[in-house]
């Protein structure tokens, strides 16, 4: 990977990215409020849309707590507009075409796939508290239950705030 992936305790590392269907999101905009930031390989994939299906059937229970969800890829506003619609999503997915929002969260490097070796985003998920620092990183996630072990840390958090 290109650079180290913040810590917890770290100042998140601000963004302004464009959003699906919606105005640019800057994270530092957010402060107030924790967020969740999830790094994902590529839109209509399986592991990538069981992954959004979950946050989403999550998002009235993140919401209660006040936090926002945010997915990010690569992929092209366009493409994310289609797998919202396709799959009746309901979270905020952001662009990060030129990559380097995946670069300053050290979610871009190599990885390796039945002995093939490519460069490609690491599924990586960050909770970042209302403060604005990283308070949980998930790395190399496995997709089953993801979404509900974010939403326990995140129920933790709010009861510590």
């Amino acid at each position: 990977m290109t650079q180290s992936m913040p810590a917890i305790g770290d100042v998140a590392p601000d963004f302004t990215l464009p959003q699906d269907g919606g105005a640019p999101i800057t994270l530092s905009e957010l402060a107030g409020s924790p967020v969740v930031l999830f790094f994902y390989p590529k839109d209509n994939t399986p592991g990538c849309t069981t992954e959004a299906l979950d946050f989403t059937a999550l998002r009235s229970e993140f919401q209660a707590l006040g936090v926002q969800v945010l997915g990010v890829s690569k992929d092209s506003l366009k493409k994310h507009e289609n797998f919202r619609a396709k799959h009746a999503l309901g979270i905020s997915l952001l662009s990060d075409a030129e990559g380097d929002v995946c670069e300053r969260y050290g979610t871009w490097g190599e990885k390796k796939n039945y002995g093939r070796t490519y460069m490609g985003i690491t599924r990586t998920t960050f909770l970042i508290g209302a403060d604005g620092r990283i308070a949980q990183v998930w790395e190399k996630v496995k997709v089953k239950d993801h979404a509900q072990t974010v939403l326990e840390a995140a129920r933790d958090l709010a009861g510590n705030a």
